[in-house]
């Protein structure tokens, strides 16, 4: 979802948020809800991945009566980083915002997310739920001990030491973010966009987020296979492209 905020950004055009959306229709109205109901959103742009529920129906809905929301389709289900690259191409504002379909990400939480680079600090700003003092869920041990290690592994390549690196809650100055290929069409998106960040040379500030999780039953999709992938990904974007640039054509 691309969502552009008020505050600071009135002056300067508005920044905009990327929403990847699939089979979300228990949970769509009410977080695009939450959303618009923050003063500092001027526009969100919601990527529906070819949902097969009504989703769709009622992203429609809302896109009418509402024109802040703007909805982009795929025509065959892609995955959540093929949806966030598309809403992330179509950006204007100065800030793009990542935000989940579902509820596990609170919108009022954006002025904390965008502050520092507000204030000239920082160019991405990455959410942790493993700091601060935020109201969490308790779920799932084996997730918790399985994000740990990729944070862990995905520090040791990128030499940075975030805390928690598969957070939705992402934040960027459009430039950045738009310059960067994103290749990966699922899951593998977090490690991927942290690495191309890190090797950039972005100034990354993490700042603290709740988090409000859901299980299995209540929709949540990703799984022990996504965890593999993004291993891969750590060591496709972490290690093997610092040394190894990629070619027109190859990896």
């Amino acid at each position: 979802m691309v969502v552009p905020c008020k505050p600071a950004f009135m002056r300067i055009g508005g920044s905009p948020m990327a929403m990847p959306a699939y089979n979300e229709e228990a949970t769509i109205e009410r977080i695009l809800g939450m959303v618009l109901a923050q003063d500092c959103v001027l526009e969100v742009v919601v990527v529906d991945d070819s949902s097969t529920d009504t989703t769709a129906v009622i992203l429609q809905k809302i896109s009418k009566s509402d024109p802040r929301v703007r909805v982009l389709c795929h025509a065959r289900n892609q995955g959540k980083g093929a949806a966030i690259r598309t809403a992330i191409s179509a950006a204007t504002g100065p800030i793009v915002v990542i935000q989940d379909a579902d509820l596990e990400y609170d919108p009022a939480e954006y002025p904390h997310l965008i502050a520092p680079i507000l204030s000239n600090k920082a160019d991405a700003v990455f959410g942790s739920r493993f700091i601060g003092s935020g109201a969490h869920r308790v779920l799932y041990f084996w997730h918790a001990m399985g994000n740990r290690l990729l944070t862990l592994l995905s520090n040791m390549a990128t030499n940075l030491n975030m805390t928690d690196m598969e957070a939705c809650h992402k934040a960027f100055r459009r430039e950045l973010v738009q310059s960067i290929e994103i290749e990966e069409n699922r899951f593998g998106f977090e490690p991927e966009i942290v690495a191309k960040t890190a090797f950039l040379g972005a100034r990354i500030y993490e700042v603290a987020i709740s988090y409000h999780g859901r299980t299995y039953a209540e929709g949540k999709k990703i799984g022990w296979r996504d965890g593999i992938s993004a291993l891969r990904c750590i060591a496709k974007y972490g290690i093997w492209r610092r040394f190894f640039p990629k070619q027109p054509g190859g990896l």
